[in-house]
């Protein structure tokens, strides 16, 4: 705060020098100097009035009543020049009215137009993730007491989605109401939660949430994507390689997104005993190559632990899910890995043999996070009581990324 008040005074400083400068000059010497040029004027004008007559040029009342008109006009300058001669307070009056008026007007303006708030540091405090989890307890009290409004229903779902707090992020999609159905990104969204809740299967609702999505914006990414998911997993190749197609006419060419669904469709039209396209039967080999080099490359390593304070809370039985996330996007796992917590600690490495679906692969990804889990039922839905933990953001090929599972869900 204290750079930028700095920063705005000596702006108001510089910019009243410049509104100054012409105030600064003396208006007497100024007046002085014009009224000695107009009395030398004068004076060479009367000296050729007096050479006329004496030449006989002009006739003497002719020379009195020019003579005379001279003088009148001397004393009018004469006048103008005493008045100006009070410009001074003038001028004093005026500065002083800018040095007053021009910072007070700056603030006002600032305080109207600007964010004074921003000047508070609290203000530019980058969230942690408690302010986060606060202001998200913060708003599913409040929708609580007052669950008419959908809007709010709205930022909730999808908050608990990207924090993979999937059973919440489903209640509250449920109390979007009509607006969940106006909206493909919305369903979209949803269907991904049931999903994911349902380790990948789309049958029943998700698929149908996919559908209705897919009427509402049949270009819709997210929509475009899952159904290709789902197409996959059933085993209808067909549809995965049109939904992927139609996916390839809307991502930016020279994406990575692009590569990869290019990448897809050889591969899983390479599945079906199809010929690829020209363009991609003319790359194929090389693609395969690439590919695999890719996956190798992608892969993940590193270790999953049990804090100390929650040992006393699991069984050597109890089943480990270690997975890749995309920090962003669908919450659908790149992939899974699963043990036993009398492996803890284990050493884990996750590559695209253990994708879920050939659409959500780690390589396939500009970032991943590591998450675990630990289920006393061994369900791959995630419930309250599990325990859990999250690793950093890391890019694929990284290794020894450390995560600790130390949170309880509720």
């Amino acid at each position: 705060m204290g750079v930028f008040v700095m920063a705005a005074a000596v702006l108001v400083a510089v910019t009243l020098l410049l509104l100054l400068r012409p105030w600064r000059k003396a208006p007497q010497a100024e007046s002085a100097s014009t009224r000695e040029i107009n009395a030398g004027v004068y004076r060479d004008q009367l000296q050729e009035l007096d050479r006329d007559l004496a030449a006989g040029l002009i006739s003497e009342p002719d020379h009195e009543q020019a003579r005379a008109e001279l003088q009148r006009r001397l004393l009018d300058d004469a006048n103008v020049g005493e008045a100006t001669s009070a410009a001074p307070f003038g001028s004093r009056r005026t500065s002083l009215a800018l040095v007053v008026l021009l910072p007070l007007a700056a603030a006002g303006l600032y305080t109207w137009l600007g964010s004074p708030a921003a000047l508070d540091p609290q203000a530019t405090r980058v969230a942690t993730q408690q302010d986060v989890e606060k202001m998200v307890t913060d708003l599913a009290a409040r929708m609580a007491k007052d669950p008419s409004d959908p809007k709010g229903w709205i930022v909730l779902a999808r908050s608990y989605r990207v924090m993979n707090r999937l059973p919440q992020a489903e209640d509250a999609f449920n109390h979007i109401g009509e607006q969940l159905f106006q909206n493909a990104t919305l369903l979209a969204e949803y269907a991904d939660v049931l999903a994911t809740r349902a380790m990948g299967n789309f049958d029943g609702k998700p698929m149908e949430m996919v559908n209705r999505a897919l009427q509402l914006d049949p270009q819709n990414p997210m929509a475009l994507s899952l159904a290709a998911t789902a197409a996959y997993n059933r085993n209808d190749l067909a549809a995965a390689v049109a939904q992927w197609e139609r996916l390839l006419t809307i991502v930016p060419p020279d994406s990575d997104d692009a590569k990869w669904l290019s990448e897809a469709v050889t591969k899983t039209r390479a599945q079906m005993g199809a010929p690829a396209s020209t363009a991609q039967a003319a790359n194929g080999v090389t693609d395969k190559k690439t590919a695999a080099a890719a996956a190798v490359g992608a892969a993940i390593s590193g270790r999953v632990s049990l804090a100390p304070a929650l040992a006393g809370k699991v069984q050597p039985t109890d089943t480990v899910f270690v997975f890749a996330r995309n920090p962003q996007g669908s919450r659908m796992p790149l992939a899974v890995q699963r043990v036993r917590v009398s492996d803890l600690p284990f050493d884990f490495k996750l590559d695209d043999s253990m994708a879920m679906s050939p659409e959500f692969k780690i390589s396939g990804a500009a970032e991943v996070r590591i998450e675990a889990r630990i289920s006393k039922n061994g369900s791959a839905t995630p419930g309250p009581g599990d325990l859990i933990g999250a690793g950093p953001v890391v890019k694929p090929g990284a290794s020894k990324v450390e995560v600790v599972i130390d949170q309880v869900r509720p």
